[in-house]
């Protein structure tokens, strides 16, 4: 069948199975719009403010289904405002496939309107990319793309078109999709010695649970390792939900942020298993001092990240599920080797109840926002944030249940990300709540998308922890340059519920406990966009904390008691 590189676009995006996009039209790449047009009952497209919304919210998707994430945009400007979305997906594994079109072919390289060699530019952010000069080659590469993003270590691919292949004809057929298969050739029976001899040496091993641990599926398996070796376990910022927070084995967040018992869990272990975790300077500190007193095992499906920011002592690369399930099976078959750790849990469990997260006694704060968001939502939401402040509050206070129930920019700490990623993450899961925590700086960034999120009659909740002042910065100018605020307070007169309210949004301030309670639960019963603008004090700040680059068990603690 002949059908025009628009046409195959579609056709090719049906085959995957995609139901919807994100995406901002313009002129290089209006065919492929006009065949969206006449497949509107097939693929739902949602039309942002603005490229990085697109890709943000195909990101949201992304993360909470496990599904590629898809967005759209047209050449020049168009295409390059997808770039920091792109990047967001690239550091933290989101399989997205970004589709651009660009100028025709006897334009390229010629300095055309709204001609940019997209492909050069994204080619550090992307797993791959692609430009297609050839209608021929437009259905191979699309289903290459979608390929390449899912396959092993997931991430974005780009491809970008020329406007005249999208408009020349070629043959098409149908092709069924190929099987995604996890990645197990490498996975060698050496390896799985030399790490199930460890398992079964260790007398205080701690399970350190990473981004790999969300999207390889493994939760199960990590849940039963943790049973079998009954041994502590703390995760990541991206490893979050993929061991449940309310198990008495979870003992919080490891890293700059993390919490006591996380920290000096894992300095004083003499066995880190590292599950689907890349080692960020985030979580370790002072890498010559982390985990010092012990042997590192390290399970990973990218062989690039092994001995990248930490030395190990062991290693099996291939499919953290895969790996888990062999493991554990072996570990079951020799059981009774299993040291007894009870004398280790018991310090471990001190620390925790010793040390708590606590919320402020009195007062609106970020720590009372969150934990009532998750006493009214039964810890059932879908939480999505902005970076910053309310972002660690958020990872602190509520308890992850289970996996892609966290939508966060974790390796970019992209400001302006959440709010697009909570309308791809409602897009995607109409049914469940949808909250979005944001600082004021950051809902400042792409406050814009919530004309997109009343548009499409969205029910997201923003929650703006509002403290007039950039605060995660601000907090390190209190702690480490002297209180030298510069250029971190917002000391303007925007009033966001105005704003909110001018984009079709319903809206409210609150100042105190009562009035947030009130607000939040009526927001839940709302059919569109909510935003609670809630002020809190500017000097308030995440504890615990570490200094960058300091040992990760040298831990600042301002909280206040009670």
């Amino acid at each position: 069948m002949q059908l025009t590189g628009a046409e195959i676009i579609i056709e090719c995006l049906k085959e995957q199975g995609v139901e919807v996009v994100f995406g901002y039209p313009g002129g290089a790449i209006l065919n492929v719009y006009d065949e969206l047009y006449k497949h509107r009952d097939e693929i739902r497209h949602i039309l942002t403010s603005h490229e990085q919304g697109a890709a943000h919210a195909a990101d949201g998707y992304a993360r909470s289904t496990g599904k590629v994430g898809v967005c759209l945009a047209t050449s020049g400007p168009g295409a390059t405002n997808l770039v920091t979305g792109i990047a967001t997906a690239c550091i933290d594994s989101v399989p997205m496939v970004a589709l651009t079109c660009n100028v025709t072919l006897p334009l390229l390289g010629k300095d055309s309107f709204q001609e940019v060699d997209i492909a050069g530019i994204t080619t550090p952010i992307t797993k791959h990319n692609f430009i297609v000069k050839d209608v021929k080659d437009l259905a191979k590469t699309i289903r290459r793309a979608f390929t390449i993003a899912k396959r092993g270590r997931p991430g974005p691919v780009l491809v970008d078109v020329t406007k005249d292949v999208t408009a020349q004809k070629t043959e098409y057929k149908k092709v069924t999709p190929e099987e995604i298969v996890p990645y197990t050739d490498s996975i060698t029976e050496e390896d799985l010695k030399a790490a199930l001899s460890m398992l079964l040496k260790a007398k205080k091993p701690m399970l350190l649970v990473g981004g790999g641990g969300v999207i390889s599926g493994a939760a199960e398996e990590l849940k039963e390792l943790a049973e079998l070796l009954d041994c502590p376990v703390c995760d990541t910022l991206m490893g979050k939900g993929a061991f449940p927070g309310t198990d008495p084995r979870y003992t919080g967040m490891l890293g700059m942020h993390g919490t006591k018992a996380s920290n000096l869990g894992v300095s004083e272990c003499d066995l880190l298993i590292a599950a689907g975790s890349r080692f960020s300077d985030r979580v370790l500190g002072n890498p010559k001092t982390f985990a010092h007193r012990a042997k590192v095992l390290q399970l990973e499906v990218d062989p690039a990240e092994v001995n990248k920011n930490v030395r190990v002592d062991a290693a099996v690369i291939g499919d953290l599920k895969e790996i888990l399930m062999r493991l554990n099976g072996q570990l079951k078959e020799r059981r009774k080797e299993i040291p007894d750790h009870s004398e280790w849990n018991a310090f471990i469990r001190e620390l925790s109840e010793q040390n708590p997260l606590r919320v402020p006694g009195k007062g609106l704060s970020g720590p009372f926002l969150v934990e009532k968001v998750y006493e009214m939502t039964k810890g059932e939401a879908l939480v999505c944030t902005e970076v910053g402040q309310h972002q660690m509050w958020a990872a602190q206070f509520y308890r992850f249940e289970f996996p892609r129930q966290f939508i966060t920019s974790g390796g970019l700490g992209t400001m302006g990300y959440g709010l697009g990623a909570a309308i791809g993450t409602k897009v995607a899961n109409p049914d469940r709540i949808v909250v979005n925590f944001a600082g004021d700086g950051c809902f400042r960034m792409n406050l814009n998308e919530l004309m997109t999120a009343a548009r499409n009659k969205l029910p997201v909740i923003e929650i703006i922890v509002n403290n007039h002042v950039l605060g995660m910065v601000r907090q390190w100018q209190d702690l480490f340059y002297e209180k030298h605020y510069s250029a971190t307070v917002l000391d303007d007169q925007a009033d966001y519920v105005k704003i909110a309210e001018g984009c079709g949004a319903k809206a409210v301030r609150v100042k105190t406990r009562e009035e947030f309670t009130d607000a939040f639960g009526k927001a839940l019963a709302e059919d569109g966009p909510v935003v609670l603008d809630c002020i809190i004090d500017c000097d308030d700040k995440v504890w615990p904390m570490v200094a960058p680059g300091a040992d990760i068990s040298s831990m600042m603690n301002g909280l206040p008691e009670g």
